[in-house]
């Protein structure tokens, strides 16, 4: 019996925006269309952190160092990054996506997984449902994207790459296999340089040579992720969507410093701005962490500690008391170039003081005053009330994660 090309057992789209952050910026200055456009976080952003067509086809990508695409293409264009713009866009891109088709996982800022299963009778075909998710995205926000259709995710997410940009490409899940066979594994989505070192040491490369090798061998190694990347590389990737937004593992910002930092003053004001930052964002969300991880990267790699407050908290004060000591224990002075502060266990704020607390009114007075300098900050602008030595912080502005969610605990800059 063949298959039935109306009606899949399974129809999984994939959206991907088309240089998502760059064609926002050209939407809204018609002056950069056509142009070549490199986005940086910041006009002092020394990174390409996403770029447009034009700029790729002189070689530009993402992650390149901005003097190096000078070099590649002189008459780049340079634009700070504006994330609560393009927050704002994606959330509205969501929005019409689940009008649709109720059934998403929202993967990035400008990637969503779409279960079109259920919806297709009511579309017609799998085909027609997407065109009409790919429709809404334009008339949602005059912007293009490219839209990868099949029978599992990983298939559907190879798909959406293949004619970018504005692409709509179809495998049909009875030709996922054989559309694969000759495809590298590391293209798939979650086998990076790692994994497809390991397969390679047993012949498998490309994604038909994956039927050659037992299951077991994947499992052993790599638990069910290797079951699933088995399944993954003969088009039959079993991971269903993740339509809730799951509370964070962990919250944490971090910065890039200047080059070979050595100011003890410069680096201390790095660390108290991060642990502003964790700490309001712990509040914003109702939580607090008790474990931390403080650290400084350097030419020699990452040093610094996990640190343990003596309760859960989310006082940017405490934090940065602790992880002061952390710092100068560990830092014998070499030079900087980036910053971390995490926090590794956030749970939900009790609702009662805490009964061990050394001063409970005190405790009381701190909650107090966090909540009325959070909201004046909210207000008025991030750090508008703000310890005295971030006055001298990077002024280099917030960028967007890239596992921004329009939903839930990951709607953060």
């Amino acid at each position: 019996m063949s298959p039935n090309p109306q009606h899949w057992s399974r129809a999984i789209a994939l959206i991907d925006m088309n240089a998502f952050f760059a064609s926002v910026d050209q939407r809204d200055f018609p002056f950069l269309l056509g142009q070549p456009v490199g986005i940086t976080n910041g006009m002092r952003g020394s990174c390409i952190i996403t770029c447009s067509y034009e700029a790729r086809a002189f070689g530009v990508h993402t992650g390149m160092r901005l003097r190096e695409a000078y070099q590649l293409c002189p008459n780049l264009v340079q634009r700070p990054a504006r994330p609560k713009v393009y927050a704002r866009v994606s959330t509205h891109i969501m929005k019409a996506i689940h009008n649709i088709c109720p059934d998403i996982e929202v993967f990035s800022v400008d990637e969503a997984f779409i279960d079109i299963t259920p919806s297709q009778r009511l579309y017609g075909s799998p085909e027609k449902a997407a065109q009409l998710l790919k429709t809404a995205v334009y008339e949602t926000s005059g912007l293009l994207c490219s839209v990868g259709l099949s029978g599992d995710k990983t298939t559907a997410k190879y798909a959406a790459k293949l004619n970018k940009p504005d692409g709509f490409t179809v495998i049909p899940p009875w030709e996922s296999r054989e559309r694969l066979r000759y495809v590298p594994v590391t293209e798939l989505c979650g086998i990076a340089e790692g994994m497809g070192g390991f397969l390679a040491g047993y012949g498998v490369r490309n994604c038909g040579d994956m039927e050659k090798l037992p299951i077991s061998i994947l499992a052993k190694r790599f638990g069910n992720l290797g079951r699933r990347i088995w399944y993954m590389c003969q088009g039959e990737d079993p991971d269903p969507l993740h339509i809730d937004v799951a509370a964070p593992k962990s919250i944490g910002h971090g910065k890039v410093m200047p080059p070979n930092t050595r100011s003890r003053e410069v680096v201390l004001t790095y660390l108290q701005h991060m642990c502003c930052k964790v700490g309001a964002r712990l509040r914003k969300h109702e939580l607090e962490a008790r474990t931390f991880w403080v650290g400084l990267h350097t030419k020699f790699g990452w040093t610094g500690e996990k640190i343990r407050l003596p309760l859960m908290s989310n006082d940017s004060r405490k934090i940065f008391q602790h992880g002061k000591r952390a710092i100068e224990f560990h830092w014998k002075g070499e030079g900087v170039h980036q910053i971390q502060v995490t926090a590794l266990d956030p749970q939900p704020v009790a609702m009662q003081l805490d009964m061990f607390a050394s001063n409970p009114e005190q405790q009381l007075q701190e909650k107090m005053l966090h909540k009325a300098m959070d909201s004046i900050n909210q207000r008025y602008g991030e750090f508008t009330l703000s310890p005295a030595r971030l006055l001298n912080r990077s002024d280099m502005p917030n960028v967007i994660a890239p596992a921004w969610k329009p939903e839930g605990h990951r709607q953060t800059i």
